[in-house]
């Protein structure tokens, strides 16, 4: 009995002195990291909004990474402190890791887009922008896809592997956007009277602004008309009001101008033949 005794008395030792300490400086390590997470992560947000150079989506894609790596670490230290290997645990998760990159591949290609998307930030949210043929307003950059709604209210999902992979058009980008709008004007009429009652209707326009000066010019020559191209500057925000507001002042000025309706002509010339007989004569060699 007092062998079984001692037995138990230097297990229970070696558990306090050995076990049990791993165990409570475990535990320890983890609630001072969980802790030292916390405010790392309330600095970083605090840091990452203040700053200028980064707007919310790259704040938020930063928080995530700095939070992923910040509980890896932890991780590995409380497992260290119960007195395994790291190594081996390192080197399953690299097994791991190179078995999801290989199995998501695509995904990944659309995560390193969009990380390269919310640095470099060749659009932001509100922007209107054409993507490979598809039209609208930036609702969301995420870190996989970027979500567009067009004008009509239908929401696009468009990979972001795709994005930087084809031809981006951001409308947005500059302050001010050209109008043109192109119109046919008849040979016949006052061209000289017609381009300056044009300019001067779009030029008193609210939204044009008078640098860079509005301008109307002879685009081409087409086989019954001249094409005429009205070319004025407006804020970016303005752009579709200008667009269908000048179409409409400058229909009225080609009706002021009596240009009413124009339309491709056909004409027809009958000649008659000269050496043809009418129906009903003879030819003078007939009567000889």
């Amino acid at each position: 009995m007092d062998k079984i005794w001692e037995t138990l008395k230097a297990i229970g030792n070696d558990f306090v002195q050995n076990t049990g300490l791993a165990i409570v400086r475990s535990v320890a390590f983890l609630v001072l990291g969980l802790v030292i997470i916390k405010i790392v992560r309330i600095i970083a947000r605090s840091a990452t909004l203040k700053s200028n150079k980064l707007d919310k989506s790259a704040s938020t894609f930063v928080i995530s990474i700095l939070t992923v790596v910040l509980y890896l670490a932890l991780v590995i230290v409380v497992v260290s402190s119960l007195g395994f290997s790291t190594a081996g645990i390192i080197a399953a998760f690299s097994a791991v890791a190179l078995a999801v990159a290989l199995a998501l591949k695509d995904s990944l290609a659309s995560l390193a887009n969009g990380i390269i998307i919310i640095f470099t930030k060749p659009f932001k949210k509100g922007d209107y922008v054409a993507i490979n043929g598809v039209d609208g307003l930036v609702q969301d950059i995420r870190l996989f896809n970027t979500k567009i709604v067009t004008y009509s209210n239908e929401e696009i999902i468009v990979p972001n592997s795709e994005i930087l992979g084809n031809k981006l058009i951001n409308y947005s980008s500059m302050p001010l956007r050209r109008v043109v709008i192109e119109f046919p004007v008849p040979y016949t009429a006052d061209v000289d009277a017609l381009k300056k009652g044009v300019l001067e209707s779009i030029s008193a326009y609210r939204y044009v602004v008078a640098m860079p000066e509005p301008a109307v010019v002879l685009q081409d020559y087409k086989e019954s008309t001249l094409l005429f191209s009205a070319r004025a500057w407006t804020p970016n925000e303005n752009y579709w009001s200008t667009y269908y507001d000048l179409r409409e002042i400058i229909l009225q000025k080609l009706r002021e101008n009596g240009v009413e309706k124009l339309y491709s002509k056909l004409e027809v010339h009958m000649y008659e033949d000269p050496g043809k007989s009418e129906p009903g004569t003879r030819s003078e060699k007939e009567d000889a």
